[in-house]
C-alpha cells in the first residue's frame, strides 16, 4: 500500500500479477458490512448435499448464524445468514458504531484488504489484479472453456457412435439368444427343483443315518461292555486252565515218577551188612562176637514174611501146607493141615529158647514156602534159577566148597545160621528183582 502528500496521487494497492499500482473505486468498497464478509468468508461445499438431509449450522467468527439448503430439482444452494442486528423488546434496532466511521479511510482500506483476501482464498488467483491482467486472465480462461467444450464434445460424440454401433447389430440374434437364455433357465430351474428333491430325500436319509449312528452307538458301548466282561471271564478261564494244567502237569511227573518206582523195592530194601544179611536194615541173624538183639530178628522175620506174602499175592499163588500171617514183629506160619497150629518167626532167646523147637519149625516151613513160591516161577519162567539151592531146611551153597547150611537154631552154630539166613535173603531177593522184571514190561 503506497500513500503521497498533499496534492499528489495517493495509491493503496498493486496488481499481483504486474506489479503496477491500482486505483480503486472510492464508493464500491465502503458499504460492505460484517454481514456480508460472513457469507463471504462461508466455505463452499465440495460434495453435493443429501437430499432431505439438513446440514449442521456453522458459527461465524461474529456469532452469527448461516444456514445452507440445498433443492433437489436445480441444484441450487441457498444461504440464509442472520442480521447482526439485534432488535430489542420494544422493536428498536440497535446500530453498530461501526456505521458511523464508514467514512474513515482506514476502516476501507481494512475492508478491502479482507475483500481481496477471501477472493484469493477462494481461488488460486491472487487479488487484486489490474485490468490488462484481468482481460488476459479471461481470455486463458476463454481458451481452456474452449478446450474443454471440445474435450466434451468429442467424448459425446464417441459415446453416441458406440450407443449406434449397439443399435446396429442383429436383433434376432439376441432374441435367439434371449430365447436359449430363457431355455437354459428354465432347465435350471427344473434342475433345481429335481435338486432340491433330492437334497430333501438326502436330508431325510441324513436324519435316519444319525438315527442310526446313534444306535450303533449304543450297541457299541454294549458291545465293549459285553466284550470286557467276556474278555475278564477268558482271562480267569485261562488263569484257571493254566492252573489246572499246572496241577495236571504235577500230576503226569508223579505219576511217571510212580510207574517207574517199584513198589517192592521202595519198600524192601534186602542187602548185606559184613556177615549179616538185611532187609530195611535190620539184620537176621547173630554172631558169639556180634550178639544181635532178638527185637531185631524178630522184625527181620517180619518184613522176610511180608514179602514172601506180597510176592505170592502178586503171583496168585497159594501155598499148599502153610498160611503166612504177616504180623510185624510176631509174624507167623498157620498149617493147613492143622489149623490149631501156629509155627512163629519170632523168638524171646535164653535157656528155653533152646529147647522150643516151634521156631525151628517156623524157619522150616518158611523156606518150604519159598521153594514152592520157586517151582511157580519156573513154571512160568523156565530160565529161572536161584542162586542157592534148598531142600529139607537146608541151603546149600553153589560156590566151590558144596556145603549145605541148616536153617534151624538147633544143634547148629550161629555162624552157619546166619549164613544160611543170608542165603535165604538172597533167594527172595531173586525172587523179586524177576516179579520186579515182570511188572516193569507190563
Amino acid at each position: 500500500m503506497i500513500s503521497g502528500s498533499r496534492g499528489t496521487t495517493r495509491v493503496s494497492f498493486v496488481c499481483q500479477k504486474c506489479s503496477q499500482p491500482l486505483r480503486l473505486d472510492q464508493s464500491s468498497f465502503s458499504t460492505v458490512d460484517d454481514e456480508t464478509l460472513s457469507e463471504l468468508t462461508l466455505p463452499l461445499p465440495s460434495l453435493p448435499v443429501v437430499p432431505n438431509e439438513k446440514p449442521a449450522a456453522k458459527k461465524a467468527n461474529s456469532n452469527h448464524e448461516a444456514n445452507i439448503h440445498k433443492v433437489n430439482d436445480d441444484d441450487v444452494i441457498r444461504r440464509t445468514i442472520a442480521s447482526k442486528r439485534s432488535v430489542d423488546g420494544n422493536g428498536f434496532t440497535l446500530i453498530d458504531a461501526q456505521n458511523v466511521r464508514s467514512d474513515n479511510i482506514s476502516h476501507r482500506l481494512k475492508v478491502t484488504s479482507q475483500l481481496f483476501d477471501i477472493m484469493s482464498a477462494q481461488s488460486d488467483i491472487d487479488h487484486p489484479l489490474c485490468e490488462e491482467c484481468t482481460d488476459t486472465l479471461l481470455d486463458q480462461l476463454d481458451h481452456q472453456l474452449k478446450v474443454t467444450t471440445d474435450e466434451l464434445n468429442d467424448y459425446s460424440k464417441e459415446f453416441v457412435d458406440k450407443v449406434d454401433s449397439t443399435k446396429e447389430e442383429d436383433t434376432e440374434l439376441l432374441a435367439q439368444e434371449l430365447e436359449d437364455l430363457k431355455l437354459e433357465e428354465s432347465q435350471l430351474i427344473q434342475e433345481l427343483e429335481k435338486i432340491e428333491v433330492e437334497r430333501s430325500k438326502v436330508e431325510q436319509s441324513i436324519a435316519k443315518q444319525q438315527q442310526e449312528d446313534k444306535r450303533l452307538d449304543k450297541e457299541e458301548e454294549k458291545y465293549w461292555m459285553q466284550y470286557n466282561e467276556y474278555q475278564k471271564q477268558l482271562l480267569e478261564f485261562e488263569e484257571e486252565q493254566q492252573s489246572v494244567d499246572n496241577q495236571l502237569h504235577y500230576a503226569q511227573m508223579q505219576l511217571d515218577k510212580l510207574k517207574k518206582t517199584n513198589i517192592f523195592n521202595a519198600t524192601f530194601n534186602i542187602w548185606y551188612k559184613g556177615h549179616f544179611g538185611t532187609i530195611n536194615n535190620f539184620r537176621l541173624g547173630r554172631l558169639p562176637s556180634v550178639p544181635v538183639e532178638w527185637s531185631e530178628i524178630n522184625a527181620a522175620w517180619g518184613q522176610t514174611v511180608l514179602l514172601l506174602h506180597a510176592l505170592s499175592r502178586k503171583m496168585n499163588l497159594t501155598f499148599k501146607k502153610y498160611r503166612l500171617v504177616p504180623f510185624g514183629n510176631h509174624s507167623y506160619l498157620e498149617s493147613l493141615t492143622d489149623k490149631s497150629k501156629e509155627l512163629p518167626l519170632y523168638a524171646s532167646g535164653g535157656f528155653r529158647f533152646f529147647w522150643d523147637t516151634k521156631f525151628d519149625y517156623g524157619m522150616v516151613a518158611f523156606l518150604d514156602c519159598l521153594q514152592e513160591f520157586k517151582e511157580e516161577v519156573e513154571k512160568v519162567d523156565k530160565r529161572f534159577c536161584l542162586p542157592y539151592r534148598m531142600e529139607n531146611g537146608k541151603i546149600y551153597d553153589s560156590s566151590g566148597t558144596g556145603g549145605s547150611y541148616s536153617i534151624k537154631i538147633q544143634f547148629n552154630s550161629e555162624e552157619h545160621w546166619t549164613k544160611a539166613l543170608k542165603f535165604m535173603l538172597t533167594n527172595l531177593k531173586w525172587g523179586l528183582a524177576w516179579l520186579n522184571a515182570q511188572f516193569s514190561e507190563k
